[in-house]
């Protein structure tokens, strides 16, 4: 049979055409989604003059996932037999891999605008992340979205009975008279046509990637050009290769690193006692009586934009008034947009990477360091309190293996008021927190007592009666929020009527900012969060210092009275010259700022840093000159942790 003869020309397309068809529909489908989207965000799209930038990369991108998906199914049709039993086993895998490779275009597509309007980027490793907690997302969403899952699953269905019985028929109608002979050389073309499909480079080092397509200093237009499938895929692949921070962002001698993290803690070259763990330091406690307890309340998305302190919506005003007795953080931000990215910075003094938060990499959950292990070592009783499951997001291994002695959790409350998709209500977590402490108290036991809660978390569920609605219906964000501050007003009414109370120092803030998306490369606005520290004997102030979560727990140690040596880069609050300018990172999918002051350096994948100035009454970032210096100390900061972790430097240095 002649290549170019119309026989074997004609038993090509007859074999391909199932697949070649499939393909073009999905190609319809992330087409249509695409403009959608850039549809729904036509000022922002205008704004960076992105209109044929993105279409003509979007159609790169979508070559590359069609290649990815119908690449080999292609190559085996044509290669593997189609007659007799074998025939109709390959057919059978074609047709399941077909239907399923166009629903999951299909779903993920679907679920882009409500994943997009919450944090600004398609799904990426976050949604991987959340994929492995069924019971918490499905109640989630079939109480807080149900006619958008309804309305999916319809369409899901739908089209999965379409496409099966249409792919079914196409595949009954193909044939492979393709002589033996010419099946390898059409598979292998096919084969070398996909890789430079998903490539979508011969000369290139490294393969197509989202930092290829992204143009502008939006990081929500720069995920248009991707579609979500792509987009998921590349974030699954990050998760198992685990990339770290110089792979990303560039390369650091390891002593550059050294000196550039240890004076970003102010710390002079004496206070670092052991070359074996660069970051261990020495502070010394500004208060030096009897060691006091310390408990921090970590609140579930709770950004400045529902604090009425800090010019959000008057949601707060138990927050409001205990920051008016206490120390109180007018410019405290996040370092990451997770749960467990506030938690790596509160609890441990880490600062935020590119992979996941170390609270779920497996080289920390053992001789990595925190808060509980140098309480530990006084004598402390070291607990996590959490209203629903320990095991959500690694935190009960993480915990358990770094100093923490108990988890108090959902299956540990007797008979409690209310029970919503995440746990218990916040007012019955605070209760026991409250009876738990006044009973370490009576014992004689010092506490730390770390307390997390859930109630702020989408489908927004909490007791009815509690609180005047701020809004209808229920069930909202906005009425969660002030929910949550109701709960931690009746705590501090029982802490302050308890015997505990004087000898305790509590800090409430912020785990992260809900809903975190903007403009620019990192939304610096929506990593701005409450902190209030207070107890007895801490003066009222209100401190307008930039300062970052990961400063809180040196603080809190000083406060407590512990001068034990410790690896967090964070520095003393309590030292009048600490933190001026001030400065804060942000870790905002795979871009890092850093801010020192106005001036915000901004670290990117493959590209070189960017300079902006921070104008915090309009919430922007203006272009700016680079400075060498702050734009080096970005790029320690950034190698630092992912190499810290690595190397297993991150302890207090005792096993």
């Amino acid at each position: 049979m002649n290549p170019g003869s119309p026989s074997l020309l004609s038993a090509l397309r007859s074999r391909l055409r199932p697949i070649v068809l499939t393909a073009l529909i999905a190609l319809v489908i992330v087409c249509v989604a695409r403009l959608g989207l850039m549809w729904w965000l036509a000022p922002r799209v205008s704004a960076t003059q992105g209109w044929s930038t993105i279409l003509l990369s979007g159609v790169r991108v979508d070559l590359a996932t069609l290649g990815l998906l119908f690449g080999l199914p292609a190559v085996f049709a044509v290669l593997l037999p189609h007659a007799g039993s074998a025939g109709r086993v390959v057919s059978g895998l074609l047709r399941t891999w077909l239907t399923a490779a166009l629903l999951l275009l299909l779903q993920l597509e679907l679920a882009t605008p409500p994943f997009m309007d919450e944090y600004g980027v398609r799904p990426n490793r976050m949604f991987l992340e959340y994929l492995i907690y069924p019971k918490e997302v499905a109640r989630t969403l079939l109480l807080g979205h149900t006619l958008a899952v309804v309305g999916s699953l319809v369409i899901m269905a739908a089209v999965a009975w379409w496409a099966w019985r249409w792919i079914g028929q196409m595949l009954r109608a193909s044939e492979n008279r393709i002589s033996i002979l010419w099946r390898v050389p059409c598979a292998v073309l096919l084969l070398l046509l996909s890789v430079y499909a998903v490539r979508s480079t011969v000369t290139g080092h490294r393969p197509l990637n989202p930092a290829m397509v992204a143009f502008s200093s939006d990081p929500t237009i720069n995920q248009l050009p991707m579609n979500s499938t792509f987009a998921l895929l590349h974030a699954a692949r990050e998760w198992i290769n685990e990339e770290d921070g110089a792979q990303i962002y560039g390369s650091m001698p390891w002593q550059e690193i050294v000196q550039e993290v240890r004076a970003s803690t102010g710390l002079p070259a004496q206070a670092f006692k052991d070359p074996q763990y660069p970051s261990l330091a020495v502070r010394p406690p500004v208060y030096t009586g009897k060691p006091r307890n310390v408990v921090i309340i970590l609140e579930e998305s709770l950004g400045a934009q529902f604090v009425g302190s800090l010019g959000g919506l008057p949601l707060t005003p138990n927050i409001d008034a205990l920051g008016r007795e206490g120390w109180a953080f007018q410019r405290l931000y996040a370092t990451g947009t997770r749960s467990v990215r506030g938690i790596e910075a509160v609890v441990a003094g880490f600062t935020p990477t590119p992979a996941q938060a170390v609270v779920k990499l497996p080289k920390s959950q053992t001789n990595f360091y925190s808060l509980a292990r140098t309480f530990a070592r006084h004598g402390y009783d070291t607990t996590f309190y959490y209203g629903g499951e320990g095991h959500f997001d690694n935190m009960r291994g993480f915990f358990l293996g770094n100093g923490f002695k108990r988890i108090v959790e959902q299956k540990d409350f007797r008979n409690p008021d209310f029970v919503g998709s995440w746990g218990v209500s916040d007012e019955d977590l605070m209760r026991r927190a409250d009876a738990e402490f006044r009973g370490l108290h009576q014992r004689g036991t010092p506490f730390f007592g770390l307390v997390f809660s859930s109630s702020n978390h989408d489908p927004f569920e909490y007791p009815d009666g509690r609180i005047a609605l701020y809004e209808q219906p229920k069930q909202t964000r906005n009425n969660a929020a002030k929910y949550a501050d109701h709960a931690i007003g009746e705590f501090f009414k029982l802490a302050k009527q308890s015997p505990y109370w004087k000898d305790t120092v509590f800090l409430i803030v912020a785990d992260h900012d809900s809903r975190v998306f903007g403009k620019d490369l990192v939304p610096i606005r929506n990593f701005h969060i409450p902190g209030v520290i207070l107890g007895e004997g801490i003066a009222p102030r209100q401190d307008a210092r930039i300062i970052s979560q990961i400063d809180l727990p040196v603080t809190l140690l000083s406060l407590a009275g512990i001068g034990d040596p410790t690896p967090m880069l964070g520095q003393d609050l309590n030292q009048p010259n600490a933190l001026r300018p001030g400065r804060a990172m942000m870790q905002y999918d795979r871009n890092l700022a850093l801010m020192q002051g106005d001036d915000v350096v901004i670290l990117t994948p493959g590209k070189p840093a960017s300079a902006y100035k921070w104008n915090d009454a309009r919430g922007q970032l203006v272009p700016a000159t680079a400075t060498p210096e702050l734009a080096r100390r970005a790029l320690a900061i950034a190698l630092w942790g992912s190499a810290s972790y690595d190397k297993q430097l991150y302890q207090n240095g005792a096993r």
